[in-house]
């Protein structure tokens, strides 16, 4: 079931997180984070008007995702980022594919233009998923992480959302 995340799903979150930061290179942090880390995180992203989606199985999180600002500027308003997280025990069984498709619907229901991913270039499994979905790479930053002893190379995967972008762009010039 996936549904949106709720204040008591921060522990099932800052779980599976902590698991990604200290066993993976799908983030590149090296501390686990503290429940009032992720509450501070979760807050954050309500305040924003950001989503933040759970997959929830037999009564524990599988998995979340969610979305954010890609670069702080306004021209890139219409451009968001996101990320998806799954349970070690939840993975290979649709948790990240159902989290992924309820993200892009509600990107495209909040009326952005493009989906950004960026993906350590070893994480096969999350560039699978993204090509299943039709994003396209296009690029990879070479050797601009540092984890577990080596260089990490950051690749970007981007998806056009189906929508016209129907919205006044207005620019301002000083």
């Amino acid at each position: 079931m996936i549904r949106k995340a709720r204040k008591e799903d921060l522990p099932g979150m800052l779980a599976i997180y902590n698991d990604a930061i200290l066993h993976t290179t799908a983030v590149y942090s090296y501390r686990p984070e503290t429940i009032a880390e992720r509450e501070k995180w979760y807050n954050l992203k309500l305040e924003s008007g950001y989503p933040v989606f759970v997959c929830e199985r037999d009564g524990e999180i599988a998995g979340f995702a969610t979305f954010g600002a890609f670069r702080d500027w306004p021209a890139y308003q219409y451009t968001i980022e996101h990320s998806i997280y799954t349970d070690v025990n939840h993975r290979q069984k649709g948790v990240a594919t159902n989290l992924l498709q309820a993200i892009i619907d509600r990107a495209t229901n909040d009326n952005y233009k493009t989906m950004i991913a960026g993906i350590d270039a070893t994480n096969k499994g999350s560039i699978l998923l993204h090509q299943k979905f039709n994003f396209e790479r296009t690029g990879t930053m070479i050797n601009v992480g540092y984890k577990f002893g080596r260089w990490l190379d950051l690749t970007f995967y981007q998806l056009m959302l189906d929508q016209q972008l129907s919205v006044k762009v207005q620019e301002e010039f000083e």
